[in-house]
Order: structure tokens, then C-alpha cells, then sequence
């Protein structure tokens, strides 16, 4: 349990998608964006 809604602000988890990153040999990473506060929802690719 974070004691203020600030120590969880930058600290997204990510979540490895094994099957993607299997079939593609690339390590595929995505971010639990439901994990956050103000649950923001981006799309980005990098």
C-alpha cells in the first residue's frame, strides 16, 4: 500500500506478452496502464 497516490506516479508496471514475444523473437513488453492512479491510457510504440 503506497502512502500517498504521488510514490505510485511514474511507476507503471510491465508485463511481459510472452506470446507475441515468442513468435516474433523480440522481447514484447506492455504497460498496465489500469495499474495507475488516473488509469491513463496511451498508445506507443517504441
Amino acid at each position: 500500500m503506497a502512502a500517498s497516490v504521488l510514490d505510485v506516479i511514474g511507476n507503471t508496471p510491465l508485463i511481459r506478452l510472452r506470446r507475441a514475444s515468442e513468435e516474433t523473437g523480440c522481447e514484447i513488453l506492455g504497460k498496465a496502464e489500469f495499474m495507475n492512479p488516473g488509469q491513463s491510457v496511451k498508445d506507443r510504440a517504441g
